[in-house]
């Protein structure tokens, strides 16, 4: 592959590390140029340390600056850069990270999912014709497990390049069903920290989790295998300390349920004028 730029649009930190850090890593080993824009701050964000738990939402509401520190580490182990929606305009304008569906911090104006459109899709316009990137990259139309600031990422996205008279190539992060089955039993095989729980092996697996084999169901299919993309992605959720805790081989969030890190990656060519994943 010859050298391409790539632009990865996610809605929190530790989002671009979670979902794509294998690929971000891989691409950057690879001498690819990664760009990832990041459209909030993650200010309703639960915080993992004790000692750091002051900061969220409900007592200091100084997560989101603490978060952008954070970001910043986890890019420089990915080797990507970083940009966060608004940030270019003048004036400057910053997101508010929306919280769950029907939290009172989504009523706030502020809050990402009550931006507005036009301004908001000009924005990612904006660092789409700054950076020129060959492939953009965010989550399916269901924001990979139906968090507002991810559909909300994932519509701006689309309406923005679908303004474009020569669009880069656009893709959603996806995990074919047969990787979530095999990362779910080699969890249940290998974790066995105190503490931490196990999905069941009949728990419902998040939207983003697509059935068919991903070559012959879906019209393009990029996947991403590497070690060395690996142990960035690891190195990258480290610098996430508020929100991840990292094991070998796996993770978990403030809900300490236990997730693989597997090590592959995938990515589903997407229409921008429907939102949806191409099928064949």
């Amino acid at each position: 592959m010859s050298l391409m730029r790539f632009l990865l649009v996610h809605a929190h930190p530790d989002d671009e590390s979670i979902a794509t850090g294998l690929s971000i890593g891989a691409l950057a080993e690879a001498g690819h140029d990664v760009h990832v824009l990041t459209c909030t701050l993650g200010e309703q964000g639960e915080v993992i340390p004790p000692a750091l738990q002051h900061l969220d939402a409900d007592h200091d509401d100084a997560l989101g600056d603490y978060r952008a520190g954070e970001l910043a580490a986890a890019l420089t182990a990915l080797g990507a850069i970083g940009h966060v929606l608004g940030a270019d305009a003048e004036p400057p304008r910053r997101y508010r990270d929306s919280g769950m569906a029907g939290a009172p911090s989504s009523r706030r104006p502020e809050a990402f999912v009550n931006a507005e459109l036009g301004e908001a899709i000009a924005a990612v316009r904006n660092v789409i014709d700054a950076v020129r990137p060959d492939v953009v990259v965010t989550y399916d139309n269901h924001g990979g497990y139906d968090h507002p600031d991810h559909i909300q990422a994932h519509r701006l996205t689309c309406a923005a390049i679908a303004t474009m008279a020569q669009p880069p190539r656009l893709y959603a992060v996806f995990t074919p069903l047969s990787w979530a089955r095999e990362d779910r039993a080699w969890v249940a095989s290998n974790v066995s920290e105190p503490g931490f729980g196990i999905p069941g092996e009949g728990e419902p697996f998040v939207a983003s989790v697509l059935d068919g084999d991903p070559q012959e169901t879906f019209a393009e299919v990029v996947v991403h295998e590497s070690v060395a993309g690996l142990a960035r992605q690891t190195a990258a959720l480290r610098a996430h300390a508020t929100q991840v805790t990292v094991f070998d081989g796996w993770f978990a969030l403030s809900n300490d349920i236990a997730q693989r890190l597997p090590g592959r990656e995938a990515w589903a060519a997407m229409n921008p004028r429907t939102g949806l994943v191409m099928r064949r």
